[in-house]
């Protein structure tokens, strides 16, 4: 039985929480067995309920009362999975002191080190020496949705532009980026996602140039019908470049700088800046789309759903009984000293 604990907010995004929907998809191809544990938010636990999935409102917050002891004798966890970004250390010892498998993806917080295995697949993470008892580091372990395969094609010009900036887009960037197009006549559709709070906003300066859809089932199908992507510095413009879809990234967040010059410097896509200071020249400029979309098809892979499975799967059966509550990687807790 897999847990799969995320954290998903307007504040937060809802990025980690759109992978580990991915993610599940697989889980059910494989026909798991699975729970997903996450906060109190109207958006994300109305999607859970709409798409008929399992799953547990916990207080991400609580590192005192070994919430999760309770979750893993409750439904009886064998993996764990933690999608938040930044897991403290007191939640993921108390997960370890259980028989179960840790994984964690993309993790800046104390509790990647105590992760039996930590898939650091960003750029702006692996970048910066990722903790855990093993770690798989690059973005062939990056999980898409499962229909990119289906939509994979090479573009050739940049006529249709597509503005994707997040399930949540705290800063309200769709809104100066369609500001920027309009001052270029260049027409676009915009999706807005399922926690965007910026609409009148957006409708204020929005025209007959633009199409805005609110939100959409498939990002990775409604790809195939456009030559040039707008997005943010998160998993976004990764499964846009591995469609072939080429990307004008502006970053949302602070970590997202360095997703955004990798996938430029790779070639796939270009990097117009931080939220707060973007440069418009790139949105006037001809693009060579047909070499960006090379590049993505070529080296941006969409495997990397299959093979996380694999190694968890492999791990945990291979491993004997108390194997996963040995504590001998991380001492501080044998010690009794302080998981803060």
């Amino acid at each position: 039985m897999f847990a799969i604990c995320i954290e998903s907010s307007h504040k937060k995004g809802m990025g980690h929480f759109f992978r580990m929907m991915n993610f599940i998809e697989h889980l059910k191809t494989q026909k798991e067995e699975f729970i997903v544990l996450i906060n109190e938010d109207a958006v994300s636990n109305g999607i859970l309920r709409d798409r008929g999935l399992p799953h547990y409102i916990v207080d991400l917050s609580d590192e005192v009362s070994d919430w999760e002891s309770d979750v893993i004798r409750r439904f009886d966890i064998d993996v764990w999975l933690n999608d938040r970004l930044e897991t403290g250390a007191a939640h993921a010892g108390n997960v370890r002191a259980n028989d179960v498998f840790l994984v964690t993806f993309d993790d800046l917080g104390g509790g990647a080190e105590l992760s039996h295995a930590h898939f650091a697949a960003m750029p702006c993470i692996f970048m910066n020496k990722p903790k855990g008892e093993k770690v798989y580091t690059g973005i062939e372990y990056l999980i898409y949705n499962n229909e990119v395969e289906n939509y994979r094609k090479l573009r050739e010009k940049q006529d249709r532009i597509l503005v994707t900036l997040g399930g949540s887009d705290t800063h309200g960037v769709t809104v100066k980026v369609a500001s920027i197009l309009k001052e270029l006549s260049k027409p676009a559709d915009i999706i807005i996602g399922p926690s965007f709070m910026h609409k009148r906003e957006l409708f204020d300066i929005a025209d007959d140039k633009f199409n805005i859809m609110d939100p959409v089932p498939s990002l990775a199908k409604v790809f195939a019908n456009y030559d040039l992507a707008m997005t943010g510095g998160g998993i976004t413009p990764f499964e846009a470049n591995a469609s072939g879809l080429p990307c004008i990234i502006v970053a949302n967040e602070a970590h997202e700088v360095e997703n955004a010059l990798f996938l430029s410097e790779l070639g796939s896509s270009v990097f117009a800046g931080a939220h707060d200071c973007i440069d418009k020249s790139l949105f006037a400029a001809e693009l060579d789309v047909r070499k960006m979309s090379e590049v993505g098809l070529e080296r941006v892979k969409t495997s990397g759903v299959q093979e996380i499975y694999r190694v968890i799967k492999g791990t945990v059966m291979a491993k004997p009984p108390g194997y996963l509550r040995d504590y001998g990687a991380c001492p501080e807790l044998d010690s009794g000293s302080s998981q803060q």
